[in-house]
């Protein structure tokens, strides 16, 4: 472990640059293989029956006619799974939910509690018979009334989707047949009650979210081969093969080390690509069969019946005293789970006050289930909601007080030693660098002039997450490395991890070749979510390469007859201390390894701790159209501190892709559900993601507060950047129009509404 007091920011030869990534080529040229892209002998395809109902219990499923479909080799239901418990289990970014529910999840066994909640599957000879075999299969449904919406599944008297699930203390006796309140998280220091009673301002608002999806562009994927010999490989997209191989072996029943997954890119994931969907499903199907099953999503089985973000009611009140110094905050959260519990609302209880350094803070979240998709992770889970109504209530103090909503932030802004209400202690952190760095910046300094534009900023914070890792490092004879690891890459994370390896060797990092390994050959390695893959895995390669290092003295003092504390590795080479003149580079002594005893392997097991809280924000120009309530995004500038950016580029391409898609949700996505539990928009014609027309260039500033807790200073720079778009364009839409924006999206009709009950119409 590294001395957290002797961590500044230093100058590297490796690390900071923005070298070529060493998969770009595959990817460009479409050689790089995806989850769909592998193709064994005598592979039968897979389709799924899914509910036609948001809310039904299941009475009987009769599959005879489906299995005697001539082009039909296997049909399964929840039957064929394993029976499993109610242990919990980690579905991704501290996420976890039942086993029991997660089994549930894969093929329902006596409900449908969503619209497209798998019922069955088939595996036959192509795509159009197992569609067509689906037809076969006759389900018999009791349809039961459905709730889809956070609120009106917490009243007395809304339709159960759980029986056995009983309501927290606090809501009193409950309906005798169980709750939809399935949990309840509380973060408190200090007293509220006092931190009000000296405020001079007091803001009480109410906010709404729509559930959302990551909007991933590769569909969910998975291929099986059940081998004769009793081992399971299976092939897929995901964040975490790990992670799918721990859940697939308890969904099945079966040891994990019977169980090999193997990785195939990623075309995206935010947090979606964690738990099993179809893995389950192909592998049971080839156990039928005896032959390789591959199922693959339509983009409608995506947006019904994978894992969104939650729906939201959040309640905020916050007080602050005339001197502009914040004395309270609470808030009552409520996050929809879907199906079944296990939503993100503790995330937004802990961001919601993060950035700040207030004494006295309670907040209360619950989990509610509806009829709706399992929630999964999204990007800093549970966090931009929070910030959502967090920043847009101190937008609105700061207002009250009138005072600039920078000085405002930074007056108030958390530094080192700051407790949040979770009792974690911020160790050195850089929100007050962060707001400084807007504060300097040529966008707040210029002028904001069009007609009906305003200006909002906003401010977040993430966790960023770290765990275990493993890397081994292969020493060629050409001075080349084949550096294996567990970490899927998503956005880069290989040539990240691999310019760690490459800056203690001294060596270029075009010289590394990074391989993401499958489950038999790498070591585990936690998923690629929470920030973490190149804090973990970059770390896991740093000691990979420190090994390297003493490799290399070793042999060197063999080659030279002496012994080690005579040699120095310095720079990409190894020095005889006695004789300067005396030294060879990494490449020279590479080619004399069989003659100083064989190859050389560097490997490193870590699990990393120290991940430290990384801070973000927006600044928001938009422009509201009067008369439609159109809004434009006119110019958008994201701050974030990286700690130390490994791979600049990448980095702003994170902080960009986390805006554009804090837009979306802005300003557009929603799961618009129908009266009786269906989703109408489940298409990427009628989700509406923005595209690069509805956008202007995302400028990305990046701000470098070493994190102490990592060798290299790194702080996790995947998801703190979607947290403060939604507030920072409500706080611009305010700035432009006098009307405070409280639901999400903030569609042209919702602005125009507001406006007119604000007065703020189109002759005003």
């Amino acid at each position: 472990m590294i001395s957290e007091a002797t961590v500044t920011k230093q100058s590297y030869k490796v690390v900071g640059t923005r070298p070529i990534r060493h998969d770009g080529i595959d990817k460009v040229t479409g050689k790089a293989q995806y989850g769909a892209d592998i193709h064994p002998a005598g592979l039968l395809c897979a389709k799924v029956l899914r509910s036609p109902h948001a809310h039904a219990n299941i009475k009987s499923v009769d599959i005879s006619r489906a299995a005697a479909h001539r082009d039909v080799k296997a049909v399964i239901t929840h039957a064929d799974l394993a029976t499993v418990g109610d242990r919990l289990t980690e579905v991704g970014e501290d996420l976890v939910m039942s086993e029991k529910y997660l089994s549930n999840n894969i093929l329902a066994e006596d409900k449908a509690l969503y619209k497209g909640h798998a019922i069955a599957a088939i595996a036959a000879t192509s795509v159009h018979a197992a569609e067509e075999a689906l037809e076969l299969i006759d389900v018999q449904y009791e349809v039961l009334p459905a709730v889809t919406n956070v609120e009106a599944a917490m009243k007395p008297g809304a339709p159960i989707l759980h029986e056995h699930i009983i309501a927290p203390d606090e809501f009193g006796e409950v309906q005798p047949a169980g709750s939809n309140i399935a949990g309840h998280g509380q973060q408190k220091t200090g007293d509220v009650e006092k931190g009000f009673a000296e405020a001079d301002v007091i803001v009480e608002r109410e906010f709404r979210t729509s559930m959302v999806h990551q909007g991933y562009i590769e569909p969910h994927s998975a291929t099986a081969w059940w081998g004769q010999d009793g081992r399971l490989t299976i092939w897929c997209s995901s964040q975490g093969h790990f992670g799918i191989q721990a859940n697939v072996a308890k969904i099945l029943a079966l040891q994990a080390s019977d169980i090999k997954v193997v990785p195939m890119e990623i075309g995206g994931g935010f947090g979606g690509k964690m738990r099993p969907y179809l893995e389950p499903i192909v592998a049971v199907l080839s156990q039928r069969c005896g032959k390789p099953v591959k199922a693959t999503m339509t983009r409608a089985e995506e947006l019904e019946a994978t894992g969104p973000a939650s729906g939201s009611y959040v309640k905020l009140k916050m007080g602050a005293t005339r001197d502009g110094r914040i004395t309270a905050g609470q808030a009552f959260i409520a996050f929809e789970s879907g199906a079944y519990p296990g939503s993100s609302h503790n995330g937004a209880a802990t961001s919601i006050f993060s950035p700040y350094q207030i004494e006295n803070i309670q907040t209360d979240s619950y989990d509610i289930v509806d009829n709706k998709p399992s929630t999964s992770a999204y990007r800093a889970p549970g966090a931009p909601i929070g910030a959502f109504a967090g920043e847009c209530v101190v937008d609105e103090l700061a207002r009250r007080l009138e005072m600039d909503p920078i000085e405002f932030r930074l007056f108030n802004a958390a530094y080192e030693g700051t407790r949040m209400a979770s009792g974690v202690v911020h160790p050195r952190i850089g929100a007050i660098e962060t707001m400084e760095a807007i504060r300097s910046h040529p966008h707040y300094t210029s002028p904001n002039d069009g007609k009906l534009q305003g200006r909002g900023v906003a401010l977040g914070s993430w966790g960023n997450g770290a765990g275990p890792a493993c890397v081994v490092a292969n020493v060629h004879a050409s001075g080349k490395v084949s550096l294996v690891e567990g970490s899927p890459d998503i956005g880069g994370t290989r040539t990240a991890i691999a310019q760690q390896f490459a800056e203690v060797l001294g060596i270029p990092v075009e010289d590394v070749n990074p391989q993401v390994a499958d489950t038999d050959t790498i070591g585990y390695t936690s998923n690629t979510g929470g920030s973490s893959a190149t804090f973990k895995s970059g770390w896991a390669a740093r000691e990979a390469a420190l090994d390297v290092k003493r490799q290399f003295i070793e042999r060197a003092a063999i080659l030279w007859e002496t012994t080690v504390d005579q040699i120095e590795y310095d720079d990409g080479s190894v020095v005889y201390k006695g004789d300067p003149d005396l030294s060879m580079t990494f490449k020279e002594l590479a080619g004399n390894l069989m003659t100083t005893g064989g190859p050389v392997v560097g490997r490193a097991n870590v699990t990393s701790k120290g991940a430290a809280r990384s801070f973000s924000a927006n600044l928001v120009d938009v422009e509201v159209d009067q008369e439609t309530g159109k809004v434009d995004i006119v110019r958008l500038t994201a701050f974030q501190d990286a700690g130390t950016a490994i791979h600049p580029s990448y980095v702003e391409g994170q902080i960009q892709g986390g805006a554009v898609q804090g837009v979306g949700w802005a300003l557009n996505e929603e799961y618009f559900m129908g009266e009786e539990g269906s989703m109408l928009n489940s298409s990427f014609l009628d989700y509406r993601m923005p595209t690069s027309l509805d956008l202007p260039m995302i400028d990305s500033v990046i701000i470098e507060v070493p994190n102490p807790g990592h060798p290299y200073g790194i702080r996790g720079v995947g998801e703190a950047n979607i947290i403060p778009p939604m507030a920072a364009i409500a706080n611009a839409i305010c700035d432009a129009t006098g009307v405070r924006m409280t639901e999400l999206p903030m569609t042209p009709a919702s602005v125009v509404k507001a406006m007119a009950s604000n007065g703020k119409t189109a002759s005003s």
